[in-house]
């Protein structure tokens, strides 16, 4: 819950993901240096701030032993900012926003909202520099119109985001521009720098509630970006806990998941190869590797709602507190087959952890992961699961209290086995 309050954009997960695996003994690479790697070594490379992986080399050669892989994604959906932002009317000081991702905007109005991200501007020498910044307090809101303007509003509410998702900063205010603001709030974020201007930004608009233990028994966890930081998180926590002369893992974070990965930083961009290729070696053969390999691909899963459960099929509703789910569709929107499901079964069957499943009615469409992505791009064996949650791409989502640290068992266990997960006949 610590790290999704102080993770409000990729950014900034990004960044705290960077200090839990230094805090570890984890070391950072470049990916414009040449890499000289010893056995057991720990490191991580990140790219455009947003996307990172992080792996541990086990003791043995890879083309023998293979990799153990986990991919999460580090963006939410949300609000985000637009260039050239500021609207000044009836006496009030707006930010407009851009849509990021399949948003449910409904739960966005009438909330303490904030600002942060990544901003990019000129020192006073002239140079360029980025820093994050995160304003932290509550700054904006969306407010609802009042039911007595517009009767139809609990009957079949139709939201246009160019002209109703727009943020309300100040009042009086006609002189100031966000850009003032940022330079401001780098200042202070970074007293030692000499900003002069900023020039761009990328900023997200998140709720400003932190995140909540919520019931009776505190059963559940309610908290902006769950989809998909928990199992970031989750990744990165088991991760830390291997102890060497294990096979080599790697979690790979990759940011613009939500609006089909196709970017530099994405699942289907060059990431991962490249990091795959450093680890192999010159003139060593990658396929080899990665069919030795197996990656799971953690995002989280729509557990059954109780007030709607016909959206789900009758024999695959997973709950809440139910422990993590393996996501199955025959249209490979995740890459899950007979053969990983199993072996993510087996893990759980041995770490004593409950596990479900989940295939999308036959008359609904069905999301998708990194998984089919990436097993695309590198012909990995790979399983899709994820911990169930409710509310998804809202900025204020539920999941069960006891499924997180399922799910990082689970991971736990994948990483830790040393025995082949498959036995060819």
């Amino acid at each position: 819950m610590t790290f999704l309050a102080k993770s409000p954009s990729p950014y900034h997960a990004v960044s705290n993901l960077a200090a839990m695996l230094s805090e570890a003994g984890f070391h950072q690479l470049d990916l414009e240096a040449t890499w000289q790697l010893a056995p057991n070594e720990a490191a991580f490379v990140t790219l455009n701030d947003a996307s990172l992986i992080a792996f541990r080399l086990g003791s043995g050669p890879l083309q023998e032993q293979g990799i153990r892989m986990m991919g999460a994604h580090t963006d939410s959906p949300c609000l985000k900012v637009k260039p050239v932002p500021e609207r000044y009317q009836h006496g009030c000081l707006q930010l407009s926003t851009e849509i990021y991702g399949g948003v449910l905007l409904a739960p966005w109005f009438d909330r303490d909202l904030s600002l942060a991200g990544r901003v990019t501007g000129r020192l006073a020498d002239g140079t360029l520099r980025s820093g994050l910044v995160d304003f932290v307090r509550p700054i904006a809101t969306v407010p609802n119109l009042a039911i007595h303007m517009n009767r139809e509003a609990n009957r079949n509410r139709t939201i246009n985001p160019q002209e109703e998702m727009v943020l309300m900063l100040a009042t009086d205010s006609p002189e100031t521009t966000l850009r003032e603001l940022l330079l401001k709030q780098a200042q202070q974020e970074y007293p030692d720098v000499p900003w002069a201007e900023i020039l761009d930004f990328e900023l997200c608009c998140y709720d400003q509630q932190a995140p909540s233990l919520v019931g009776l028994n505190e059963d559940f966890i309610a908290a902006a970006r769950l989809d998909n930081l928990l199992s970031c998180f989750a990744g990165a926590k088991a991760l830390l806990s291997g102890v060497g002369n294990e096979p080599t893992n790697l979690l790979a974070c990759y940011d613009h998941e939500e609006v089909g990965s196709l970017s530099a930083g994405g699942a289907q961009g060059p990431f991962l190869n490249a990091v795959l290729n450093r680890l192999a070696g010159p003139n060593q053969d990658l396929t080899g590797i990665t069919q030795r390999s197996m990656l799971i691909s953690v995002d989280n899963a729509h557990a059954v709602h109780p007030n709607y459960p016909d959206k789900h099929d009758a024999g695959h509703r997973p709950h809440l507190n139910g422990g993590p789910v393996i996501k199955i569709n025959a249209n490979q929107r995740y890459a899950t087959n007979s053969e990983t499901a199993a072996v993510f079964r087996t893990l759980c069957s041995e770490a004593d952890i409950p596990v479900q499943t989940i295939a999308v009615r036959s008359d609904m469409s069905c999301g998708t992961t990194i998984g089919p992505i990436t097993a695309a791009e590198l012909g990995v064996r790979t399983v899709d699961v994820g911990v169930p949650q409710l509310a998804m791409h809202s900025p204020r989502e539920l999941t069960g209290s006891k499924d997180p640290v399922r799910l990082y068992r689970a991971l736990q266990a994948f990483l830790s086995k040393t025995a082949p997960l498959v036995s060819r006949p």
